[in-house]
């Protein structure tokens, strides 16, 4: 007689298992910091001193060989692995959702309903940036000891941004580069994925325009068998995603506790608050009022997108995940979402924007320059071109506030006072630039022929 097969145990769901590996890490990462485990050394004991005949590494503090020899080698492995597939993706995923819109008016519509949507938000969200950072002066109150400890630790790698920042192009140079003159080029540099944007919407529409042959009907498939491929490779990277979650915040916590987000409190207080607010209050109105979806539904739907991005600071490293969110959990119409989702990992950075407008209005307030209501105006223009230009990886906003610095006066060295919390406020805007990307691809989805799983749940009440 055959017993009955008991039924296989559901798996815990990914979003479960970075969540795991996220409070693991930072729980372990602030044991370790706070107990001073950080500071001691393999031969601390036998209380004996370093010898020059000892490898370099024995006498170095163990934690900082765990870092250096594991957590940060695996993390930056992970996020290779997923910038090595992110060129491939992108290309197909873009053309595939022009191609999958059958014609040009649809690309049109969609594409201006975007780029509408995304200056809006954009807008909004570095006004409210603004108005918090002059409301509360956060500038104004630190410490000047403080300061210049945080400006001499941060000196090197400030220069360095500066520079960098020179080489940042504006006004009609930026417009111009957007047509690249090199696809590979583009295609090699993150500074130039906007480029590789713009050729993969042309070849999109290069193929809808074409006249219907077996060539081209080949070549469309084939695309899309690149995006799958694409899909199914990253979907085996981003098994690893837990175990690189828990390195990320292992990292951080061990290196900087909470004493850094301490000391620059009231700074961070205004940025974080700001973001908190245009995400959860903006963006909910936008979606119950514009496109007519549950707020509720949308934020549980993302959290694992969410996720990702606070973990990995970057858009672009978290586009597969928003990808598949969109598919899987919001049920949005594929060719809307993958046109979205891909234009708005670079183009639509609504927190990376309002980041930059507070960072600059905070160090023109520790420098005392005054900048007047026409300047502070420039700097939300300029900010909302900068959340639109600027690299989807990690700190690819702070050449462009440096930059935005030396347009209104004030020293661009100044960068260095914030370098410290710079990666929790880098992990923070992402979850909003990314939460904005999932929730314009919402709003442009309504009215769009495909029913979607948001068009049934905002005919419910809204909990």
């Amino acid at each position: 007689m055959t017993e009955p097969t008991s039924p296989a145990k559901a798996a815990m769901p990914l979003h479960w298992k970075i969540g795991i590996g996220f409070f693991l890490g930072l729980a372990i990462g602030l044991v370790v910091y706070y107990t001073q485990l950080h500071t001691w050394t393999p031969v601390d004991l036998a209380s004996a001193a370093c010898t020059a005949g000892e490898p370099a590494w024995y006498c170095r503090p163990v934690v900082e060989v765990f870092v250096h020899g594991i957590t940060r080698p695996f993390g930056q492995l992970f996020l290779s692995l997923i910038f090595m597939l992110i060129v491939p993706l992108l290309f197909s995923a873009l053309v595939t959702g022009v191609t999958e819109m059958g014609d040009i008016r649809s690309l049109g519509r969609i594409g201006w309903r975007t780029l509408a949507y995304t200056i809006l938000l954009s807008g909004i969200a570095v006004v409210l940036g603004l108005v918090m950072v002059d409301v509360f002066e956060p500038g104004a109150g630190v410490d000047p000891v403080l300061a210049q400890q945080l400006l001499s630790e941060g000196a090197e790698r400030a220069q360095a941004i500066v520079q960098e920042s020179g080489d940042q192009v504006s006004g009609v140079d930026m417009l111009l580069s957007i047509v690249p003159d090199n696809v590979v080029g583009a295609a090699s540099s993150n500074a130039s994925i906007l480029a590789l944007m713009f050729f993969a919407l042309m070849f999109g529409v290069g193929i809808v325009v074409s006249k219907a042959t077996p060539a081209i009907e080949t070549l469309r498939r084939g695309i899309e068998g690149l995006f799958e491929v694409s899909m199914t490779l990253i979907g085996m990277v981003i098994k690893l995603a837990p175990y690189a979650v828990f390195c990320f915040m292992f990292n951080l916590a061990v290196l900087f506790g909470w004493e850094l987000l301490v000391r620059l409190g009231a700074y961070v207080a205004v940025v974080f608050g700001a973001l908190v607010i245009h995400m959860v209050v903006t963006y909910s109105l936008a979606l119950k009022f514009v496109g007519g979806y549950s707020p509720v539904r949308f934020f549980k739907g993302v959290q694992e997108a969410m996720l990702m991005a606070f973990s990995t600071a970057s858009s672009n490293a978290t586009l597969p995940t928003a990808l598949r969110v969109a598919d899987e959990e919001l049920g949005l119409p594929r060719r809307v979402s993958r046109f979205v989702l891909t234009i708005g990992a670079t183009a639509n950075q609504n927190g990376t924007a309002l980041f930059e407008g507070v960072t600059v209005i905070f160090l023109a307030q520790f420098f005392g320059v005054e900048l007047t209501i026409g300047q502070q105006v420039m700097v939300m223009l300029v900010c909302i071109l900068g959340g639109i230009g600027t690299a989807g990886v990690p700190s690819g906003s702070l050449p462009v506030v440096a930059l935005i610095c030396a347009m209104v006066g004030v020293p661009p060295e100044g960068i260095g006072l914030i370098l410290g919390v710079n990666h929790f406020l880098d992990m923070s805007r992402t979850v909003v630039n990314v939460t904005g990307d999932l929730g314009i691809a919402a709003m442009v989805s309504r009215g769009e022929p495909e029913t979607t799983m948001l068009d049934e749940a905002a005919a419910e009440p809204t909990a």
